[in-house]
């Protein structure tokens, strides 16, 4: 795919739905293969990433039958053996979820990816799938993919989680379905709650719990019912529109039915603190969001875990706020698509941004950005991070690697015209 080409614009006006949102859809459609019976699922995300979970499941035998106008039915039940690795193409959360669903099945898998993935630590969630009894085996001293899995006969267990994750949340909850006895994940701070919520809403038991500043939930085995389910938009995605929004003067987009779920929200909050013109309703959905100027704050490690995949587009609001940005605590970022702590400080800080890394800290100062020769590094956030700085850039910017958005937003460039033809 060629390269994007973006030109500073004038206002973006409009109203646009973005995908459904990815992190669910993984979820929704391995419980789906898991439910006896037929799901009904509207609204999917339609970026690769999801789309190599489908195969994913359909491979092992789940029937997927697309029913037209964005809803498909998936037949579940006993999940079978197959003969040949089991790619996630460049999805994390989905290499570490299906791992914890296939951990559980009575038989020998192998999961691969892009060389992105296989670059990416898979041993926070290898740790308790072998605390659990299951045989996984990497390469490069265990921890890398591909990964093959020897599942079945686990037992339930409580694991402490060493980092603030919901895709090792997930994985060890998604094991606990076929554990002897229940299984606890407990957490320090709150992570995503996808994979509990979807959970408990399929017909599973589980039960939550806290003590000091520690909480805890615990899964009983069991087989989810089957479902009818409609996927809210994506928040990571409505992001990139409410900083664009928020930065071009004229601005007013309006994103419709956004998911409005606890630790999702967290972006809000910050473009909110920093003097955004933003609104969420969590009855429609609708995030609403118009020009306004933004000022510099202070992102505390504590608040990270609910807008991590956000950093980088927060970090082109930070670059057009008055004043100084610090997101604490945001280390995890080395081990996403990209570095993304690195590839923050390069890529935006060709177009002309004051970014700079201290340890696990990201400092940006406000700045006048300018149009540049960027490259996605493969990594679709910093991609379309790229794109919406280019829109109040001085010349154009040429962003390489485009092709990188299509794992969760292939049709950004298209809501893009459109938003741009109706100012």
């Amino acid at each position: 795919m060629s390269p994007l080409v973006v030109a500073p614009v004038g206002p973006l006006v409009g109203r646009i739905r973005v995908p459904g949102d990815k992190s669910i859809s993984h979820r929704v459609l391995m419980l789906a293969a898991l439910a006896d019976g037929t799901s009904t699922v509207r609204g999917l995300s339609d970026g690769g990433d999801v789309a190599c979970t489908r195969r994913i499941i359909e491979a092992l035998g789940a029937d997927v039958v697309d029913a037209g106008d964005g809803t498909i039915s998936i037949r579940g039940g006993r999940l079978e053996a197959v003969d040949h690795p089991l790619d996630v193409g460049n999805s994390g959360t989905g290499i570490r979820l299906l791992a914890g669903l296939l951990a559980g099945q009575p038989f020998r898998s192998v999961l691969d990816g892009d060389a992105s993935i296989r670059r990416r630590p898979m041993d926070r969630v290898l740790d308790p799938l072998r605390l659990m009894g299951a045989t996984v085996d990497g390469r490069d001293g265990l921890s890398l993919a591909p990964l093959e899995i020897r599942g079945g006969g686990l037992r339930g267990i409580e694991y402490r989680l060493p980092v603030a994750s919901a895709q090792v949340k997930g994985c060890v909850l998604f094991a606990g379905l076929s554990a002897e006895g229940p299984t606890t994940v407990v957490e320090d701070r709150s992570s995503r709650a996808h994979t509990e919520e979807l959970m408990t809403a399929f017909g599973l038991t589980l039960e939550r719990g806290s003590d000091g500043d520690l909480t805890s939930v615990t899964v009983q085995p069991g087989r989810p019912t089957a479902f009818d389910h409609d996927v809210a938009g994506d928040p990571s995605q409505a992001a990139f529109w409410a900083v664009a929004a928020s930065i071009l003067p004229g601005s007013e987009v309006v994103v419709g039915n956004v998911y409005a779920g606890p630790a999702r929200s967290g972006f809000v909050d910050v473009l909110s603190r920093m003097g955004a013109d933003i609104t969420h309703d969590p009855t429609s959905g609708d995030l609403t969001v118009r020009h306004s100027g933004l000022t510099g704050t202070v992102v505390t490690a504590d608040e990270v875990p609910g807008l991590v995949d956000e950093v980088p587009i927060l970090a082109v609001a930070a670059a057009c706020a008055d004043g100084q940005t610090t997101f604490e605590g945001v280390g995890e970022l080395r081990v996403k698509e990209s570095d993304r702590l690195a590839t923050v400080e390069s890529e935006l800080g060709r177009m002309g941004a004051d970014v700079r890394v201290d340890g696990d800290t990201l400092v940006v100062r406000g700045s006048a950005l300018t149009g540049a020769e960027v490259d996605s590094h493969h990594d679709h956030r910093i991609a379309m991070a790229c794109a919406v700085a280019a829109l109040v850039a001085d010349g154009p910017t040429t962003i390489a690697g485009w092709d990188a958005v299509a794992t969760s937003y292939p049709t950004f460039e298209a809501d893009l015209g459109l938003l741009r033809g109706g100012a």
